[in-house]
C-alpha cells in the first residue's frame, strides 16, 4: 500500500512538471482522495490513454454522462439570462432545457463548462463525478458553489466533500434577483455553511 500510494504521488508530481495545474485544498489528508478534471469528455479520453492513471476511457464516458445529468438536475436557475450572466459571466449561460422540455415556463442555468472526476478506490470505493460552471471572477465551481477553482483542467487531492451531491433544483422557482441578493450571490451561503473554499491551480 505504502509503495502504490508512493508512486501515485509521484505520478502526480510528473503531471504537475508537464505544467498540469494542480489542487490546493486545504483539508486533512485523510479526507482527500485523487482528482482530476477536464473542459470536455473528449480531453478525458486522451488522458486515459496514459496507462499511469487511475481513470480509463469507459469511466471517462460514464462519469462524463453522469456529471452531465446531475448538471441539468442540480444547478442553480434564474429567472432571467442577465441575473444568471452576473453571476455566472457574461456568455456562460443558456436557456433552461428541462423547462422548455417540460412547458414549466422559462429559467435560464449557467453552462457545463467541465466535469471532475475523484477516485475512491484506494478505500474500497469507485470513481465520482462532479459537473464544474464558471463564477462571475472567472473560476469555476461545483453546482452547490462550495467548491471554486481557477481552471477546469489539472490533477491533484481534493476533500471527499467535493464530490457531495448538490440539491435538486428541478421544479423548483428559479431564484429572483432579490433571492440572489439575500444569499449573497452564486455560492456564498454554500461557503459560509461550509467554513471554506477550495482553489484550483492557483
Amino acid at each position: 500500500m505504502t509503495e502504490r500510494l508512493t508512486r501515485k504521488r509521484s505520478r502526480h508530481v510528473a503531471l504537475v512538471l508537464a505544467g498540469t495545474a494542480t489542487l490546493a485544498l486545504a483539508a486533512c489528508e485523510d479526507d482527500r482522495m485523487d482528482a482530476q478534471s477536464f473542459p470536455d469528455l473528449e480531453s478525458c479520453i486522451a488522458a486515459s490513454k496514459q496507462e499511469t492513471l487511475w481513470f480509463t476511457e469507459e469511466d471517462c464516458r460514464k462519469n462524463f454522462a453522469a456529471a452531465e445529468q446531475e448538471f441539468l438536475e442540480t444547478a442553480p436557475r434564474y429567472e432571467s439570462k442577465e441575473l444568471c450572466e452576473q453571476q455566472h459571466g457574461a456568455g456562460n449561460c443558456g436557456n433552461d432545457p428541462v423547462a422548455q422540455s417540460s412547458g414549466g415556463g422559462f429559467s435560464f442555468m449557467p453552462l457545463l463548462v467541465g466535469y471532475m472526476m475523484g477516485s475512491m478506490m484506494s478505500r474500497g470505493g469507485g470513481i465520482f463525478s462532479q459537473p464544474m460552471v464558471k463564477t462571475a471572477d472567472g473560476r469555476f465551481s461545483t453546482p452547490k458553489g462550495d467548491q471554486s477553482f481557477a481552471s477546469n483542467r489539472g490533477a491533484g487531492k481534493v476533500p471527499s466533500s467535493t464530490f457531495q451531491r448538490a440539491p435538486s433544483t428541478i421544479g423548483k422557482p428559479p431564484m429572483t434577483a432579490a433571492q440572489v441578493s439575500q444569499r449573497g450571490g452564486f455560492g456564498a451561503s454554500a461557503t459560509a455553511r461550509s467554513g471554506s473554499r477550495s482553489s484550483f491551480g492557483g
